[in-house]
């Protein structure tokens, strides 16, 4: 397995996006290694971002655990937080100045409204799928289409009318909602699983892009990292399918170009689940230690979980 870091030889621009919640698993490894190989085989530049919002679950012992794994399967790449690069930093933690500049662009054109919903879950908004207190999985995709009670009355503008007396430095104590019209539909051709299509209202809701707690969704980062980084092509997980059509509307909002979209298929565990960061015995650190390589990570079987 190679492990130069030959330079770019076109415009492609990848990216890896690992969250330091928790150990990378095997789906982790397969879904990144498939961004290695696009972005080699492409003579592109691959960056590495850490995606490390949240402020509770983000360990440092993980951010170093994901690099150790990543490189250990052979993966390298151009630009990221141990290489640098010119759009440093590539730790979303550094980075809320890039998110607050677009909430700002969203309120200034009534794309967003403010939100005083108490929600249990905001979670789901935050970061990459997670596991819920309850340990059931709750992918990001699965936030609860909005019902509306904050939702501004038809004619009415999305942004609230007292908005130049909201503070521009710090959206406040409110969570904000990307206000998606309803019945519209989103398409796009996804390069690994073909032809998508969502309808706004019905398979997802007026979306949070800014949370009460200072922290910026996980939408909002995405589109605002992969434009600010100049990314042409996403390569993630299909439990994040939807999620691209939320980021399409945000891209839309913003005037930033889609990129192109690569959805992997998702790796189950023996028992047909998705695997999820609890699965502590498909971690690439457990595998490791049972002495498999990373060939047999990478190869069409999994190993059962023991």
């Amino acid at each position: 397995m190679a492990s130069l870091t030959p330079a770019p030889t076109s415009s492609y621009r990848g990216r890896l996006a690992p969250s330091p919640t928790g150990y990378l698993h095997v789906g982790h490894a397969r879904t990144f290694f498939a961004a290695w190989q696009r972005s080699r085989n492409a003579g592109g530049t691959l960056v590495l971002r850490m995606e490390d919002l949240d402020p509770d679950r983000s360990l440092a012992e993980y951010a170093e655990a994901a690099l150790e794994d990543l490189r250990w399967l052979g993966i390298r790449w151009h630009e990221g937080p141990d290489k640098g690069g010119p759009f440093a930093p590539y730790a979303q933690s550094r980075r809320h100045a890039v998110y607050l500049a677009e909430w700002r662009r969203l309120l200034a054109g009534g794309f967003i409204y403010p939100c005083r919903c108490s929600r249990k879950d905001l979670a789901a908004a935050l970061s990459a799928p997670h596991e819920s207190a309850h340990g059931k999985l709750e992918p990001l995709d699965d936030e609860p289409i909005y019902p509306g009670t904050c939702r501004p009355k038809a004619g009415e503008s999305p942004a609230p009318s007292h908005s130049a007396a909201i503070d521009l430095e710090n959206p406040g104590t409110s969570n904000w909602r990307f206000r998606v019209v309803d019945g519209e539909v989103i398409e796009f051709d996804d390069l690994n699983l073909g032809p998508q299509r969502f309808q706004a209202g019905v398979d997802f809701g007026d979306f949070v892009v800014w949370r009460r707690d200072g922290v910026p969704s996980y939408q909002l980062a995405c589109v605002a990292d992969d434009a600010a980084m100049g990314i042409t092509e996403v390569v993630r997980g299909a439990d994040l399918l939807k999620s691209t059509a939320r980021q399409i509307l945000l891209n839309r909002a913003l005037g930033f170009a889609n990129p192109s979209w690569f959805h992997c298929s998702l790796v189950v565990d023996h028992n047909g689940r998705r695997l999820a960061k609890r699965h502590d015995a498909l971690s690439l650190r457990a595998l490791r230690q049972r002495g498999l390589t990373p060939m047999n990570i990478l190869s069409a079987e999994l190993p059962v979980e023991k």
